[in-house]
């Protein structure tokens, strides 16, 4: 599992680097059309054309409005911006990942306080190591979906700004064997796999699907070892379904 982890975080790397610039290309060309068009109504009302730069505007207005709806398939998307909307578009997909991860990390924490306090009874050594290698693994994910966010311009995420986090903290806090800490990860891992594959069909980046899909297998590896954990088929479903996937509707930012 590690090394398969290793051999990913190249492309991971580069994907998360490449992402960030075609966001910051795209915001930059946004803000010359925004600058081509402001400088165009104020010749035209300093020609006496104010009747032909309301129709300018009105058609401007149209068309972000048109631009800002989702479109038909990306319903990872929420409706509308959550939280205060700081984190727009594929952005806001990438502050979800950003959440997700840092929400993996917690509770892999969680559960190995919780076993090293000996609450969880006897814990393989093999476990440990898994929840160990596994927290590591969903950090360095947080840090390529984090290095997007500040290469947008946008703050870090840090916390886990997801408004189901307080219950699953709550789970983690009443489990008092590895089998009921095995089931709350692993719910964790299959709805980051499952979003990340959702987020390779809704999101518009190349570099955002090239590092989401990169990322996803690396989930679905760590589900597929919790599941034997369990006693369960490591790989039940043939397809990673989508069913799991989580909605930028969760953000709290």
């Amino acid at each position: 599992m590690e090394q398969a982890h290793r051999e990913t975080l190249p492309a991971m790397r580069a994907g998360a680097v490449d992402l960030a610039e075609e966001i910051r290309t795209k915001q930059q060309q946004q803000r010359g059309g925004e600058a081509r068009d402001a400088g165009r109504r104020r010749f035209l009302l300093g020609a006496g054309g104010a009747g032909v730069a309301l129709v300018l505007a009105a058609c401007s207005s149209n068309k972000t409005s048109s631009s800002g709806s989702p479109s038909p398939g990306t319903s990872l998307m929420a409706a509308s911006p959550s939280g205060s909307g700081l984190y727009t578009g594929d952005l806001q997909i990438v502050a979800l990942s950003t959440a997700l991860e840092n929400q993996a990390v917690v509770a892999y924490k969680a559960a190995l306080d919780a076993a090293t306090a000996g609450k969880l009874g006897t814990v393989p050594p093999a476990v440990a190591n898994f929840i160990t290698t596994a927290m590591a693994q969903h950090a360095d994910h947080a840090k390529a979906w984090n290095a997007v966010l500040t290469g947008a311009g946008k703050p870090a995420i840090t916390d886990v700004p997801l408004s189901n986090q307080a219950q699953t903290l709550q789970a983690l806090g009443a489990a008092t064997d590895v089998p009921t800490v095995a089931r709350l990860a692993l719910s964790l891992e299959d709805q980051a796999a499952q979003t990340y594959l959702f987020a390779t069909f809704s999101i518009t980046n190349p570099a955002g699907i090239a590092t989401a899909a990169t990322i996803a297998p690396v989930e679905a590896m760590h589900a597929a070892i919790l599941n034997y954990v369990l006693g369960q088929y490591p790989v039940p479903d043939d397809f990673l379904p989508t069913d799991a996937a989580a909605s930028t509707s969760l953000l709290t930012v």
